[in-house]
C-alpha cells in the first residue's frame, strides 16, 4: 500500500483548497507524513493592452500580496498543528502557479500532491485551463484531486 511521507498541498485559501488541506491532514496523520503547504502569488503584468501600471505600484501590490499570503499560511499551519501532531512547513512563491507547484514538488521531494479540483476562480478557470489539470498531467508523483 502507498504510504506517502511528504505531502505537498497547494492552496489559494478558497473553500475548495480548505477541503484539500483537510484531506492531506488525514492522510498525513495516518502515514506519519510531513505536510508542505504552498501558495503561489501570480506575477502581475505591468501592461495590459493600452494601460500600464507604474512599476512602483506594481511592486508594492506584489509585495503586499506576498505578505498577506504569508500571514494566511502561518494561520493555516497553526490550525493544523492545533488539531494534529503533524510536521507542517509552508512557503509562498511568486510565479505561474502550476510551474511553481511542480518545482516545489521536485525541491521538497514530495511523494504526493493533494490539490483542489477548483480554486477561487471556479468555472472560469476550468474553461481557460486549470492549474490542477496541468499539475496532474505533469507531476512526477501521484496527485490526489479533491472535489
Amino acid at each position: 500500500m502507498f504510504a506517502p511521507k511528504a505531502i505537498l498541498v497547494p492552496t489559494d485559501f478558497s473553500e475548495y483548497s480548505d477541503r484539500a488541506v483537510k484531506e492531506a491532514v488525514d492522510i498525513a496523520a495516518q502515514n506519519n507524513a510531513k505536510i508542505y503547504l504552498l501558495h503561489v502569488v501570480d506575477k502581475l503584468q505591468q501592461c495590459a493592452i493600452d494601460y500600464c501600471i507604474p512599476l512602483e505600484t506594481m511592486m508594492k501590490v506584489q509585495s503586499d500580496s506576498e505578505k498577506e499570503a504569508t500571514k494566511k499560511m502561518q494561520e493555516e499551519a497553526n490550525k493544523i498543528l492545533q488539531s494534529r501532531k503533524i510536521e507542517v512547513t509552508f512557503d509562498v512563491k511568486s510565479g505561474t502557479p502550476f510551474e511553481e507547484i511542480l518545482k516545489e514538488q521536485q525541491e521538497r521531494k514530495a511523494d504526493l500532491i493533494v490539490i483542489a479540483s477548483h480554486g477561487r476562480t471556479g468555472l472560469l478557470k476550468s474553461v481557460i485551463g486549470s492549474v490542477a489539470e496541468r499539475v496532474m498531467r505533469e507531476a512526477k508523483c501521484p496527485v490526489l484531486l479533491v472535489r
